[in-house]
């Protein structure tokens, strides 16, 4: 019953990461609940385990489909994969309290700010081009990869919205890149996690199959209702994480 819970926890994860992120709304919260004495730890390095592999399908998925920038893309994932260790490591000498009560009024912001843009990132019309895209992608890498490390809940949301409000993406083709930035920032945290031992692997093993198909099926969604669609499971996650966010920080 427990690997049936957590299966399909991971299936609904994999369907709405592979959308605009958020993922880990619906699978930590159902490891936590399921398995209430494990250490939170080895709990979030399984859900790692299973959510790298749903967000490395639905890139290539997206690959095949969309244009992918990849010269500015590269260097973003190298930097995302450079940023998440460092913030994991910042997090061990300060506390992230602070980050915590400020996130809800963040999401908000962010939320406020989308739906007041009402043709935000429904057209792509990319700002920058060459080494100058590839720069600001850079920044957008190092930055949400350190945010990932250090704190992580709403990271794919968060790249998405940096992709559409400072490079000009559409919600689709924001969505699609931020998974290869997404990849690199998860597997630095992975690699963290199972050396230190983290990772219950055959537990993450059934999960990352079910994360899979969740993957697949939430990225031929996208690929076929386009960036309005996208644009309408971006406002519903960050409302949720909002909701999440607050409940966790002011009413728990």
């Amino acid at each position: 019953m427990e690997l049936l819970i957590v299966s399909l926890a991971s299936l609904l994860a994999g369907l709405m990461d592979s959308i605009v992120g958020g993922g880990g709304l619906i699978l930590i919260p159902a490891l936590f609940a399921t398995f209430p004495g494990a250490a939170p730890a080895t709990l979030l390095g399984t859900n790692k385990s299973a959510a790298i592999w749903g967000t490395a399908f639905a890139s290539i998925q997206y690959s095949r489909k969309v244009v992918m920038p990849w010269r500015s893309l590269l260097p973003a994932a190298g930097a995302g994969l450079v940023g998440s260790p460092i913030g994991a490591w910042v997090v061990t000498q300060v506390d992230p309290g602070l980050l915590r009560k400020m996130l809800p009024i963040l999401m908000l912001s962010l939320l406020v700010y989308t739906l007041a843009k009402k043709d935000m990132g429904r057209h792509h019309a990319p700002r920058f081009a060459g080494k100058q895209e590839a720069w600001v992608a850079a920044g957008i890498g190092l930055t949400i990869g350190f945010y990932d490390g250090f704190f992580g809940p709403g990271t794919g949301s968060f790249l998405v919205f940096a992709y559409v409000w400072l490079l000009g993406y559409d919600f689709l083709n924001a969505s699609a890149s931020a998974k290869l930035i997404n990849v690199a920032t998860n597997f630095s945290a992975l690699i963290l996690f199972a050396i230190q031992g983290h990772v219950w692997w055959h537990l993450a093993l059934v999960m990352a199959v079910s994360n899979i198909v969740g993957s697949l099926i939430g990225t031929r969604l996208a690929l076929k209702h386009g960036a309005g669609f996208v644009r309408q499971v971006f406002i519903f996650v960050v409302m949720a994480l909002i909701c999440k966010t607050a409940y966790d920080t002011w009413l728990r």
